[in-house]
């Protein structure tokens, strides 16, 4: 688990409080207030500090790193630097900053408008050059110009940026060509108002490149002139391809070309890339590239590259154009016409194609040695292009040392080496060595860095009290070794008038005891022959007192133990000493935990809570004296206490990564969440709450680096955790086809990515066009460490292969499928299997077979000789040529054997020689019957039964089994309703005797035998009959125990489903248990009729266990066991719910909750009366929704009399012969009657029966009640 932090800039400085009413806002458009430090200003409109903001600060950290807090220096982004380095000249004094550097911000967030940043820039350079305010008088200054070489677009109107300021503000005016360039003489060409931008506009007419030229712009006024650079403008030139026709390109295969473009003269120049006439990208490698140049070079030429043409290609960056030039056709002349796609794959391609092996030559540089200049900062690009059979491979050195590792990179398949921001140590001499099996040779190239002028000291404005001495600088380097040149005023120095109080000495002018008139812009101009350098640099004489240039009053908030700076923006000539005091102390704060920096700034190393309190800046000159204050408050730091750990996770799972934050309970905490680096988006797979954030379904695509950043308005803390999902890997790639035999290939490939789960196998597999075209199939299995295998092939295949990797996880997508391999036909080296002969009637046999398939087929028109006879006849073999899997033999005597083969033969040849297979014709059905069948009763539900066996010519076919077909006749028990289904058990093989079980006892059963062949039943046997003697009862229905009071319980209980017998009674048993305890078991026995018992409970508290069953002369049934109920609250001691029980009826709650239910039931009853009062005649289609019946009673006007209803049943139930109401889910299923199922066998295959015991009339009248003529009832119909 990796941990970052990173502090935002404004958080260690803090929130500064509402300026004052003549403090410095940052209206936009506004110049920045001129002092002596940082502008606050520019640098909160430039975005440098923003609070809580999101940084990319921890994109330079190792990741690896963990727990490390990242330099505040190094969490500068390089547009910061660039810009702190710019602020760095004009740094204001003053109260205003703690020292933390800025943060990199994800996205800006507006400050609220009072909200100034705080400047927090301890480890940069304090040194500062100087800046006036506006409001005082001052030289001009460039602000802003083009850049030296100008090139515009002829299309648009031309734009030449000059912009100073100064005090007064200055005037323009331009030369061009060195003259004066009178601009009011040029309708086209406008100068901007309040600034020097020149505008030349070409909508009237006009052409642009009537102005190009040098051009230097002048900002003047009473103080002095500045000038900017020589602007060389140019007009961008995008000129056409001349028209020509080439001739076709005859080379011979293996030799080098060189396609040259020569692009026409463009300005900038073109970017030149190669395509066809059609439009398609040529495609490169080391073999074929293009070069820097433009020309397109072949190391050596090959039948492919034939068909293709090409065409270069030029595009302009000012007009937006690409220009094509004609394309280049190929004709290769090869002593291997055919273009055999295998021969690609071939191990040594070129010599199977004829083609002779040759050394490496230069097509690039020319020769053994070459030169090459480039200039200081820029870039170094050295190209090695060679030729060679088979295709030289590059390599590149440097003589007596090593290339640099940090700038040097590799282009163009290794042929370009290019070395970035060149410095004097990248002089020397390289070397490319190209080389390939035949041999090597090498290019020496020597390489001279030269430099235009680079600044060592550039002069800086320079700000003077009357009467002080001071000096202009200006040092720069080059190579050649630039000369330095001075103006004044934009005039050489030479020819300005003289200055006793200046002295100049070579790059160094001195000013001595300066005076009011000294004021002036100098120029410096260093140059060589490879450019030059202008610097403008004013000297000006004032005599100010101190000013403060902050906002008064600051509310500075900081982070506890961060090192802070505050800054006390001033101005004053001569300049100012600066003081600084805390809560009102006379003693100025200088060593220990402070600092105070020579431009005044001070900085507290390490900030406690002791340092909170007002400090005072006071700022003194010979002219007087000022003074600001800033409030300091010490904020605790944000901290995450438990952070996100590094995690693995399978695809599909859900992940949780914590993050749980410690912050100052004053400020703002806000948590937010990085993926790689850039803002996460929260969607609907993914939950974020304050101390976590929670990912459903984890995907491939939800694996990186998850960052956790808390953050308040002052400071932030961030941690780093890595998720890892396991998924199924990437499909291999760039199939290969080596090493082709007539059985044998070799199949390569290239892994995919394993996806952070390793591979374990692969899976070839294969398909053919012939058989089954578009079909795969599993051709072998390789361990995931291989990528190649040779492959086992089948004659006469055209096989096309494709990869499948298999992880952990699951696998891979298929890869591309391979080139086409056919192998040579053979004859087959099998016949087919599951060779079978089977009769589908009396008189035939049908011979089956399964096909053999493309990889046993071996050649072409596959097809099966099949012959037959009868066994042991010695009849000759018939025989028959099928293309397809079966063939029909008719006209054959009943179960007959035959002997039968099935040989394979395609147009190489046959098969071997196959084996015999013995098959059978048609069956009939049995002729003969079972006899002397004898049944032996063994118990109340089994039988054994005993046969004579029939002769097997009666059989005519195979025979499967004997069955017994029975059926239930009655029962012995009256008025017992039993389903008469015929039930079989079936004895598979010749057996003699078999048993048949689970019947009902004390019935009467019948039983008829047969004989079962292929074919189906023979005939009956002679019927017999048996009856089951008595059994014992099945255990009884609807047992309930029901719990009334505390002193009794109630039991209740039906009949038993199976009586299987005459019942004589049931047999109760129970015992007492409470907890662990258990008492003694008591038993009780009823009569057959008897359904109903209570039980008196010795206690209240002990609970019961109860077992009933049912008995028969036979012996008991099975036994049914329930238990009581539990007390409603057996936590209660038994003693207080008896008191409570004897003492409710005088309670008032109790007495009340009596009263309310009584007046309930009686405004119920109520309802009902007026509601069945009503009666009347309903439309019938508002009252039900169910169809009306022939025999429904109905009105003649289509209404149903609902007067006397009484008597009716509800709706949904059904009414039984004897007018009694039944539930419409009835108790009397015909399951209960055996008639709903399927009859089950035991392990002798007789058969599980079923049957039930018909209800008795008075017991359905006396358990179903007439529950419509119930007052309840009644109200139920209601609703």
């Amino acid at each position: 688990m990796r941990r970052l932090a990173a502090r935002g800039a404004a958080g260690d400085a803090g929130e500064v409080a509402p300026p004052a009413a003549d403090s410095t806002d940052c209206a936009p458009g506004r110049s920045p207030s001129p002092c002596r430090l940082i502008d606050l200003c520019a640098i909160w409109d430039a975005g440098v500090f923003l609070p809580a903001a999101v940084a990319a600060a921890w994109k330079g950290a190792p990741s690896g790193v963990p727990r490390r807090r990242l330099n505040e220096a190094e969490t500068l982004s390089s547009v910061q630097k660039a810009q702190l380095q710019r602020l760095e000249a004009a740094r204001p004094r003053g109260p205003g900053s703690g020292d933390r550097g800025p943060v990199p911000r994800m996205a800006r967030q507006q400050p609220p408008p009072w909200v100034h940043a705080a400047i927090l820039f301890s480890l940069l350079s304090l040194s500062t050059a100087i800046e006036i305010p506006m409001d005082l008088s001052q030289p001009p200054t460039i602000t802003k110009q083009s850049v030296k070489d100008h090139i515009v677009d002829p299309r648009d109107n031309i734009l030449i940026e000059c912009e100073a300021k100064g005090n007064p503000a200055p005037s323009f005016h331009w030369t061009r060509n060195s003259r004066f360039f009178n601009i009011a003489k040029d309708p086209r060409v406008s100068m901007r108002r309040r600034s020097g931008t020149l505008v030349i506009d070409f909508r009237s007419g006009g052409r642009p490149e009537e102005y190009e030229g040098e051009y230097q712009c002048f900002a003047r006024n009473k103080f002095g002139t500045a000038l900017s650079n020589r602007i060389r403008l140019q007009v961008s030139k995008s000129p056409l391809w001349p028209k020509e026709n080439l001739d076709p390109v005859v080379v011979q295969e293996g030799a080098p070309l060189t396609l040259q473009c020569n692009p026409p003269p463009g300005l900038p120049s073109p970017v030149i890339f190669w395509m066809s006439s059609s439009m398609e990208p040529i495609t490169q490698d080391k073999r074929v590239s293009q070069g820097h140049n433009g020309d397109l070079y072949f190391s050596n030429v090959m039948l492919q590259d034939m068909q293709t043409d090409y065409s270069c290609n030029a595009r302009f960056h000012f007009t937006h154009t690409i220009q094509q030039k004609n394309p280049f056709n190929l004709k290769v002349l090869t002593n291997h016409p055919y273009n055999d796609s295998s021969l690609r794959n071939h191990p040594d391609m070129y010599s199977a194609r004829g083609v002779a092996e040759r050394t490496p030559s230069f097509m690039y540089p020319q020769g053994t040695a070459s030169s090459q200049m480039v200039l200081r900062g820029m870039d170094l690009l050295l190209e090695c292009i060679a030729s060679g059979v088979p295709t030289p491979d590059i390599a590149w050195y440097k003589k007596g040392g090593d290339l640099p590792s940090d700038k040097a990179k590799l282009e163009n398949f290794n042929k370009a080496l290019r070395i970035t921001n060149v410095s004097e140590e990248d002089s020397g001499e390289y070397f490319c060595l190209a080389s390939n099996k035949m041999g090597s040779i090498r290019h020496t190239i020597s390489v001279r860095v030269k430099a235009a002028p680079y600044w060592l000291d550039e002069p800086k404005n320079l700000i003077l009290a009357p009467g002080e001495d001071g000096r202009l600088v200006c040092r720069a380097n080059g190579n050649p070794k630039p000369t330095v040149q001075w103006m004044v005023n934009g005039e050489p120095l030479q020819s300005a008038p003289p200055n006793p109080n200046r002295e100049v000495a070579g790059d160094t002018i001195i000013f001595r005891d300066t005076q009011i008139s000294s004021r002036a812009v100098y120029q410096c101009n260093t140059s060589n022959e490879h450019g030059y350098l202008l610097a403008n640099a004013f000297v000006s004489v004032l005599d100010v007192p101190p000013r403060m240039l902050s906002p008064r009053n600051q509310l500075i908030r900081v982070i506890l133990y961060n090192r802070t700076r505050l800054d006390c923006p001033f101005f004053g000539s001569p300049i100012p000493t600066l003081r600084w005091f805390k809560n009102g102390q006379g003693s100025n704060l200088d060593g220990g935990n402070y600092h105070v920096y020579e431009n005044g700034s001070l900085e507290i190393k390490m900030i406690r809570k002791e340092d909170q309190g007002i400090y005072t800046c006071v700022a003194t000159n010979i002219l007087g004296k000022a003074e600001n204050q800033v409030r300091l408050e010490v904020k605790d730091p944000t901290r995450i206490y438990r952070m996100p750990e590094d995690q693995v996770a399978q695809r599909g799972t859900t992940v949780q990564l914590e993050c749980r934050v410690k912050h100052d309970p004053s400020l703002k905490l806000t948590v937010s969440w990085l993926k790689d680096d850039e803002p996460l988006y929260i969607g609907n797979r993914m939950k974020k709450e304050e101390d976590s954030l929670t990912i459903f379904g984890v995907a491939e695509r939800d694996q990186g680096s998850y960052t956790c950043v808390a953050s308040t308005e002052l400071d932030q803390d961030l941690a780093k955790a890595y998720l890892t999902v396991l998924g199924r890997p990437d499909r291999p790639r760039d199939l290969e086809l080596t090493d082709l035999a007539e059985r044998s290939v070799r199949l390569t490939w290239i892994p995919g990515d394993d996806n952070n789960s390793p591979i374990t196998d692969y899976v070839v597999q294969f398909e053919e066009d012939q058989f089954q075209p578009g079909v795969w199939h599993d051709h072998s299995k390789f361990p995931g460490s291989v990528n190649s295998a040779v492959l086992q092939l089948s004659p006469y295949v055209n096989y096309q292969f494709r990869v499948i990797a298999i992880n952990e996880v699951g696998s891979s997508h298929p890869s591309l499928p391979s080139e086409r391999y056919r192998t040579s036909g053979a004859p087959p080296e099998s016949n087919p299997s599951d060779v079978k002969g089977e009769g589908t009637r009396k008189n035939n046999m049908e011979i089956t077979w399964t096909p053999m398939n493309a990889t046993s087929a071996f050649g072409p028109n596959l097809r099966y000789i099949v012959k037959w006879r009868r066994r042991e006849t010695r009849e000759t073999w018939n025989n028959v040529t099928v293309w397809g899997s079966r063939y029909v033999v008719g006209q054959t005597p009943v179960y007959v054997p035959y002997e039968i083969r099935v040989q394979a033969e395609n147009d190489f040849g046959k098969g071997p020689e196959p084996d015999t297979v013995i098959g059978y014709s048609g069956e009939d059905y049995p002729r003969a019957a079972p006899t002397d069948v004898k049944i032996r009763v063994l118990n109340s539900t089994a039988i054994s039964l005993q046969w004579n066996r029939v002769y097997s010519d009666t059989v005519q076919g195979q025979l499967r089994e004997y069955r017994a077909y029975y059926w239930r006749e009655s029962s012995l028990l009256k008025n017992l309703w039993v389903s008469q289904k015929r039930q079989q058990a079936g004895f598979p093989g010749d057996r003699l005797r078999g048993v048949v079980s689970r019947l009902f006892p004390y019935s009467n059963y019948k039983l008829e035998m047969v004989v079962v062949n292929g074919r189906g039943d023979g005939p009956r046997s002679e019927t017999k009959e048996f009856t089951t003697p008595e059994g014992v009862p099945s255990a009884p229905r609807r047992f309930r125990v029901r719990q009334p009071n505390l002193e009794t319980i109630n039991l209740e209980w039906d009949h038993p489903e199976h009586p299987n017998g005459i019942l004589i009674g049931y047999t109760l048993k129970y015992v007492a248990f409470n907890g662990t305890k258990v008492g003694k078991q008591i038993v009780e026995n009823f009569s057959p009729n008897q359904t109903k018992f209570t039980v008196q409970r010795a206690d209240p508290v002990s609970r019961y266990r109860f077992s009933l069953s049912a008995r028969t002369q036979v012996g008991s049934g099975e036994a049914v066991t329930e238990e009581s109920p539990a007390p409603p609250n057996e936590a209660t001691p038994t003693a207080a719910y008896t008191n409570n029980q004897a003492d409710i009826a005088t309670q008032g709650w109790f007495i009340g909750l009596m009263c309310a239910i009584a007046l309930l039931v009686l405004i119920l009853l109520i309802v009902c009366f007026i509601k069945r009062s009503r009666g009347g005649k309903y439309p019938v289609r508002e009252k039900k929704d169910v169809p009306l019946g022939p025999e429904d009673p109905k009105e003649e006007d289509g209404s149903f009399d609902y007067s006397d209803e009484d008597n009716k049943p509800l709706q949904g139930s059904q009414t039984s012969l004897d007018g009694t109401i039944k539930q419409q889910e009835s108790d009397d299923s015909l399951v209960d009657y055996g008639e709903g199922g399927e009859g089950q066998f035991n392990e002798d295959g007789s058969f599980i029966g079923q049957y039930t015991v018909k209800k008795d009339k008075e017991e359905t009248e006396g358990n179903e009640s007439s529950e419509a003529t119930s007052p309840v009832n009644a109200i139920y119909s209601l609703a």
